[in-house]
C-alpha cells in the first residue's frame, strides 16, 4: 500500500480510490469477506459488476448502507434476493463497538474509545457546539510521526485504519447524534495517526463521505490535518481532493520545530514551506498552520515575530491552542496574556490567527490521551507475578 512516504515531489499519475478499493478487495484471502464500508461507490460498483449486477443494484446497496445507515443487509431496502445471498456470503459489514468513552463536564465533549475487529482501540472525539456538531477521528491505530507533546507520538504506531474504519467512526457518531436529533455539520481528521502518512485509506474515506448519494457531507467541513508530510502535501496539490488542509507546525526555524516535531528533521521548513506554496497555487485554497503554544517554548515575541516572517505572504490562517498536558511532556500551556501577545505580533506580519478553544481537558480529550489512561488503568488492575 502506499503510505505517502515514498511519493516523488512532482506530479504523478493518478491511481483512483476505486481502483485501490476494488484491487485490496481482491487482494484479500479468499476466505476474508470484503468489508462493504472499505469500497467507495465506483468500487462497490465494480464488485458487483463483476458478480454480473448492474450500477442500479450498487446505489440502492449505497443508499441503504449510508442514507437509511442499514447495520444489517436484511435491513437495506429493495435488494434482489439472489444478490442479497451472495452479499452475505461474499462480504460482511464491520461496526465499531464502544470500548470506553467519557463525558466532559460542561456535556459538550463526548470522547469514546472505539473498539475495532482485531481488538485495536482508536479515539474519535464529538464535540457539540450551539447549533453545530463537529467530530475528530482517527486515520492510524498509534502515530509513528513522535511529536513530542502528543500523547499518539508517544505510543507509536500499530498500523494504518483501513477506509471501513475512518468511515465507520462516521456512522458511529451519526447514530449517537441521531438519538438526539442533532445532525453532525464538521469532520476534522485530527485524531490519532497522520492521515498523509495513510494517503490512500484516508482520501477513499473522505470520498466516502463526500458522495452525494451517501452521506454527502460538505467537502468545506472536512479538515485534514498534516504534521508535514512533503510528499503527501504535493500529491494532495495534484489531485482534485475537497478538502480543506491544515498543517501543524508548532516552531519557525528548524532546530525548534524538529525538537517538538520529530518529522520536521526528515522535511526541513524549506521544503514544507514550497509544497505549502505550491498546494495554495495549485489548489486556489488557503492552508490552516496549526500553532500548540507552550509556555516558555514557542510563545514568545520572538517566536510570534520569526511565525509571521515565515507565512508572510501566503493565504495563510494560524490556529493557536494552548498546550493540552499529556503525561509523558512537561510542558505547561501559555497563558492567556501570551496568547493575545501572539495574536498582536502575527497580525503586525498581516497574519491573521484564532484561539481555538481547548474542550474535554477534564476527560483526557487530547488525541491519545484517553487510550493511554484506560491501557494504564488495565494494567494496574492485571494481577502480579507471585
Amino acid at each position: 500500500m502506499h503510505t505517502g512516504w515514498e511519493s516523488s515531489p512532482g506530479p504523478r499519475p493518478r491511481v483512483t480510490p476505486a481502483r485501490v478499493c476494488y484491487l485490496e478487495a481482491l487482494a484479500m484471502p479468499s476466505d476474508t469477506p470484503t468489508n462493504l464500508y472499505d469500497l467507495t461507490r465506483p468500487a462497490l460498483g465494480a464488485l458487483l459488476s463483476d458478480w454480473g449486477f448492474r450500477p442500479h443494484h450498487r446505489d440502492l446497496l449505497w443508499t441503504g448502507l449510508y442514507r437509511q445507515q442499514a447495520r444489517a443487509l436484511d435491513e437495506v431496502e429493495g435488494l434482489r434476493p439472489d444478490l442479497r445471498d451472495t452479499l452475505r456470503e461474499r462480504t460482511r459489514l464491520s461496526h465499531l463497538s464502544t470500548h470506553h468513552e467519557a463525558f466532559s463536564s460542561d456535556g459538550h465533549t463526548h470522547k469514546l474509545l472505539l473498539r475495532l475487529e482485531d481488538g485495536q482501540t482508536i479515539e474519535t472525539v464529538l464535540m457539540r457546539f450551539k447549533g453545530r456538531a463537529t467530530v475528530c477521528i482517527s486515520t492510524q491505530a498509534g502515530c509513528a510521526m513522535g511529536c513530542v507533546f502528543c500523547a499518539t507520538g508517544q505510543m507509536g504506531l500499530s498500523r494504518h485504519l483501513t477506509p471501513g474504519e475512518i468511515v465507520g467512526q462516521i456512522l458511529h457518531v451519526r447514530r449517537i447524534l441521531r438519538e438526539t436529533g442533532e445532525s453532525l455539520r464538521n469532520v476534522v481528521l485530527m485524531g490519532m495517526g497522520e492521515p498523509l502518512h495513510n494517503y490512500d485509506n484516508t482520501l477513499a474515506a473522505v470520498d466516502v463521505l463526500v458522495d452525494p448519494l451517501g452521506l454527502a457531507m460538505g467537502p468545506r467541513f472536512i479538515t485534514l490535518s498534516t504534521v508535514g508530510v512533503v510528499p503527501g502535501i504535493r500529491r494532495l496539490a495534484d489531485e482534485d481532493r475537497p478538502v480543506q488542509l491544515a498543517v501543524s507546525l508548532h516552531g519557525a526555524t528548524d532546530a525548534e520545530r524538529a525538537a517538538l516535531v520529530p518529522a520536521g528533521r526528515r522535511w526541513p521548513l524549506d521544503e514544507l514551506m514550497d509544497a505549502c506554496r505550491y498546494y495554495i497555487a495549485r489548489r486556489k485554497r488557503r492552508i490552516f498552520f496549526e500553532w500548540t503554544l507552550i509556555a516558555g517554548r514557542n510563545d514568545t515575541s520572538e517566536h510570534a515575530h520569526t511565525l509571521g516572517a515565515l507565512l508572510g505572504g501566503m493565504d495563510a490562517h494560524v490556529n493557536v491552542i494552548p498546550l493540552n498536558p499529556t503525561v509523558g511532556y512537561d510542558g505547561d500551556p501559555s497563558q492567556p496574556a501570551s496568547v493575545r501577545a501572539f495574536q498582536d505580533v502575527l497580525m503586525s506580519h498581516g497574519v491573521p490567527s484564532t484561539v481555538r478553544q481547548r474542550r474535554g481537558i477534564d476527560i483526557d480529550a487530547g488525541c491519545g490521551q484517553l487510550k493511554s489512561t484506560v491501557e494504564r488503568r488495565s494494567r494496574r488492575s492485571l494481577p502480579t507475578s507471585p
